[in-house]
């Protein structure tokens, strides 16, 4: 290693969010600066085999996403020793929990460039003790954290609304987000193979009549899927050729209420897939991309869909507002399930403008949040 290059540990809690916060991301910054990446994580078999490929190394460690006191002293522990053992110069934490445990070893050891990504505002759908504690936990993180990057304007307005830290310490990479995505070749409709597209249709059961609605990520009440099974109901009554196609586990944490799995399993018009690897492939099915959500940090999920040309419906919560153009790359929703319909509807039945929409949306996204910018950035405005 050279004499500039420097020894940086991230801290995350689970393997499933590495390609999401960072992809390439290590590769790429090595080339520039020679720095060398370690990374814990909850020991898991992806978060070994995805060392390899993306350039870390891997410190195996049990970090809770759930506030477990005495885990959490142990966590602390392990990192402050890890710093030490391992000579780390720059330690940067990610999403409320990592950040918590790795802002706080942090400063232990000693270490003077302590970052911490803010995600998102973990409590901003929660209430009572929960909400308060929740708070507090964002406010220590903040506290200890040297610099604190908020993917979003909205996130970054909250964290200063909300006093959860010096504002000082509050930057954003560009227009958002913690690493951007891949428009080159991940999420470019022109790069796809038609051959899997193909396999896909005939596997789910569409036709080219067919006009689909899409949804990617976890199926849970904070995503506001109940409010679009509701939602559903008005949409197919006006449009039978519609079908709803929802990419993503259901999960039993935060769940969706058991009228909405019945219908997941029981409606003709709704494709449910379940969790998949890379949902890529997925969008090429869509005519239009739908979040209803009711907390978000950024994104990122609207930035792929804009990415692949498809235009998108979405609520106003935090991070999202900053994720669209309005009625240039889609429109903005409430959560009423009427207001849902009606979007929908207006681009199942307006085809010429929800095309002009996705066009503009991958124009956008190109722009602002093609992933090697936002590398660029985190290189040049943190130095890790």
């Amino acid at each position: 290693m050279s004499m500039k290059s420097k020894k940086i540990l991230h801290v995350i809690t689970v393997s499933f969010t590495i390609n999401h916060f960072f992809g390439k991301q290590f590769l790429y910054l090595k080339e520039k600066n020679m720095n060398e990446y370690h990374l814990a994580c909850t020991p898991s078999k992806d978060f070994i085999e995805f060392s390899k490929e993306l350039g870390y190394i891997p410190f195996e460690i049990e970090i809770t996403r759930s506030i477990s006191p005495l885990k959490d002293i142990r966590s602390i522990i392990k990192i402050y020793r890890y710093i030490k053992k391992n000579k780390i110069d720059k330690v940067v934490g990610h999403t409320p929990k990592g950040g918590l445990v790795a802002m706080i070893a942090s400063f232990l050891a000693g270490i003077s460039e302590r970052i911490y990504f803010r995600h998102g505002i973990m409590y901003e759908t929660s209430q009572g003790f929960k909400r308060k504690l929740l708070k507090k936990i964002e406010q220590l993180t903040g506290f200890f954290a040297k610099k604190i990057v908020c993917v979003s304007y909205s996130v970054k307005e909250f964290s200063e609304k909300d006093k959860l830290n010096n504002k000082k310490k509050n930057l954003i990479l560009g227009l958002g987000t913690c690493n951007g995505i891949d428009t080159e070749d991940r999420f470019n409709p022109e790069k796809k193979n038609s051959e899997i597209t193909n396999s896909l249709m005939i596997k789910y059961g569409f036709t080219t009549e067919d006009k689909v609605v899409g949804y990617v990520g976890r199926l849970v009440k904070d995503k506001g899927i109940d409010d679009l099974i509701n939602a559903w109901k008005i949409v197919k009554v006006n449009f039978p050729k519609a079908k709803l196609l929802l990419v993503g586990p259901i999960e039993e944490r935060d769940s969706i209420s058991d009228y909405s799995k019945k219908q997941i399993a029981l409606d003709n018009s709704i494709v449910f897939v379940g969790f998949v690897k890379d949902a890529s492939d997925f969008f090429l099915l869509m005519n239009l991309f739908i979040l209803p959500t009711y907390r978000e940090g950024f994104p990122t999920v609207s930035l792929e869909a804009s990415s692949m040309e498809l235009p998108v419906i979405i609520t106003r919560a935090t991070g999202c507002v900053d994720s669209i153009q309005e009625n240039k790359t889609g429109i903005f929703i409430t959560n009423d399930p009427q207001d849902i319909a009606d979007k929908i509807l207006f681009y199942l039945e307006n085809e010429n403008i929800a095309q002009e929409h996705g066009l503009l949306g991958r124009l956008f996204v190109q722009e602002n949040f093609e992933q090697t910018k936002i590398w660029d950035l985190i290189d040049k405005k943190l130095k890790i």
